[in-house]
């Protein structure tokens, strides 16, 4: 498998504060990594950095082999390339369902508008959400809009999604039918980073873990044995800290 995504000894800090510290990660195609670690370890930071939302202090960033972390790089036709879902949806309130899935692909990538609507459409169907086409944000469920946000990002065909703590705001009972979607995904060879506080479901999707811990990796490995049998002390610890407040 080839390498989508290779991030070398990225510094990254917001004033005195340093979020990432040297850290090297290397994505494999149709791989899910799963970042897990406290919050402000760094996780979110990561992503957006990956999607140049941040931009780094020192490092690289490539995808498919091209530096995107090159100043002179065209920010726009990178982020063709990447899908990002985010904790809050993001959606556009004042435009439907349809409207939110098909803007970008009308208006960034030239899809004629008939086309991206049928392209949504099968989308829609693909993950039960035909019947919510023509609906507003505030008329679904938080589960569904997450589920809108997903579909958003895959309507531009990405090379890689990155997936940041997509269950965080909602309720218990809606989680699942969320991860259900990326372990679709999953099955269907998207290549995926994703932060994330579900242990049990990083187990079920992914590839590799990393742990990370102020802006370190600092054990990485199969979810087997990040999970099950960390070496890493802080790692331990973090997982202890997890399976005491219920969500392992």
């Amino acid at each position: 498998m080839s390498n989508v995504l290779e991030l070398i000894k990225i510094r990254k800090s917001f004033g005195n504060e340093v979020v990432l510290n040297d850290l090297s990660l290397t994505v494999k195609e149709h791989t899910a990594t799963v970042l897990i670690g406290a919050s402000g370890s760094g996780k979110s930071t990561l992503l957006r950095c990956i999607n140049l939302l941040e931009t780094i202090d020192d490092g690289q960033i490539f995808l498919d082999g091209l530096e995107i972390s090159d100043p002179l790089i065209s920010v726009d036709e990178v982020r063709r390339k990447l899908g990002m879902v985010f904790q809050s949806f993001n959606l556009f309130p004042h435009k439907t369902v349809v409207e939110n899935i098909t803007l970008a692909p009308t208006k960034v990538h030239g899809v004629e508008a008939e086309q991206a609507r049928e392209q949504a459409m099968l989308l829609l169907k693909r993950f039960d959400l035909a019947d919510k086409a023509d609906q507003y944000p505030d008329r679904l469920s938080g589960g569904q809009q997450q589920r809108v946000a997903i579909i958003r990002s895959l309507a531009v065909s990405p090379r890689v999604l990155l997936l940041d703590e997509i269950t965080s705001a909602l309720d218990p009972v809606l989680v699942n039918e969320v991860l259900s979607i990326v372990r679709d995904l999953k099955h269907d060879g998207m290549t995926m980073v994703l932060a994330t506080h579900e242990m049990g479901f990083a187990t079920q999707v992914a590839d590799e873990v990393c742990f990370l811990e102020s802006g370190l990796i600092l054990e990485r490995g199969s979810a087997e044995q990040v999970l099950k049998n960390p070496r890493n002390a802080k790692t331990q610890d973090f997982l202890k800290r997890v399976h005491e407040a219920g969500r392992l």
